[in-house]
């Protein structure tokens, strides 16, 4: 049976750091606050002319490099994003002509912070379905363009950044555990820009523009289902949380990811965390940590890697992979 594996990936972010004493001079916050509620130090904004498709790129050109691969030799590109460049054309479509990927098509995702594991979900079951050789799964958003910095609860929480894996045929993809509840639609959302409130309407208030939150709504339901979506996954693999080598959690809030972590049964040394340098990056969180994990040698060949996420919608997304690279 085709299967898929990871052969490649790249991370991106940009070099403006927005640090919490930057914060403090916005609203009315201090690092201590900042730090015993989210884990953050940093995190990095992109220049006023930088959009998502371009640290999509930046990602996608590094993945590909990594690998030495062509771009004219992908099948498919999938660009998970809040924050696409426009309503359209697909930020896919804007990144699949920068990278001259003439053999490619594509299309963006929309799931909020689990975004980037419903891309490698779709990816990996385009390749497992025969169809595919290979698809290039991108997670990119600009957050910053859509947080109110007078807003002290959502403002401190995000940053900017992008990462990219290649999925080719290969000994890898292991599960999959998807869900969406969207009666929590209420507790994160952006209610303006569509159709339902126009930005080309008159009396919509600006602010509508920016991320709404309903903290403690989020937080419970994120605590719950990000060990439901962990262990319900594990057992579709036939596994145990022992047999999980790394956890790579959404990077949303320490407490969340150490609450996790507590009820898998995983120590400290199992689960990556970077929050402290680049908040929440939506869907560049789960490339970001996996680089990170790679490069300080928790993550090697072999190793059996979770995923997990929850987001806006709200959206729940588990994914487990024998890592290959």
């Amino acid at each position: 049976m085709i299967n898929a594996k990871i052969s490649a990936f790249g991370c991106y972010v940009p070099p403006g750091v927005l640090t919490n004493q930057d914060l403090e001079k916005l609203v009315d916050t201090n690092d201590e606050w900042i730090l015993s509620r989210t884990g953050i130090h940093t995190r990095h904004i992109a220049a006023p002319d930088v959009a998502t498709s371009d640290l999509a790129f930046e990602a996608a050109r590094i993945c590909l490099a990594q690998r030495g691969m062509d771009a004219k030799d992908l099948d498919a590109i999938l660009v998970s994003t809040v924050t696409p460049d426009m309503f359209f054309p697909s930020t896919a479509c804007i990144v699949q002509n920068r990278l001259g990927a003439t053999g490619a098509w594509g299309f963006d995702i929309s799931a909020a912070c689990s975004s980037f594991v419903y891309g490698l979900t779709v990816g990996a079951n385009l390749i497992r379905g025969g169809t595919h050789k290979r698809v290039l799964v991108i997670g990119a958003d600009t957050m910053s363009r859509i947080i109110d910095y007078t807003d002290r609860a959502t403002c401190i929480l995000f940053g900017d950044g992008a990462g990219a894996f290649l999925l080719e045929e290969g000994d890898g993809y292991v599960a999959f555990h998807n869900e969406i509840d969207g009666s929590g639609g209420e507790a994160l959302k952006m209610p303006a820009g569509g159709s339902r409130m126009p930005s080309s309407h008159e009396t919509v208030d600006h602010r509508l523009h920016y991320v709404k939150q309903e903290g403690q709504a989020v937080f419970k339901y994120a605590v719950r289902k990000m060990e439901e979506a962990s262990l319900a996954v594990i057992r579709k693999a036939g596994l145990q949380p022992s047999d999980i080598k790394v956890l790579i959690p959404h990077q949303a809030n320490m407490r969340i990811i150490q609450a996790t972590a507590e009820r898998l049964g995983l120590g400290a040394d199992r689960v990556i965390i970077n929050i402290d340098k680049y908040g929440n990056t939506t869907a560049g969180t789960i490339p970001l940590a996996t680089r990170d994990a790679v490069e300080q040698g928790k993550l090697k060949q072999g190793d059996y890697v979770l995923f997990v996420t929850v987001g806006a919608g709200f959206t729940v997304g588990a994914n487990i992979w024998r890592w290959s690279i």
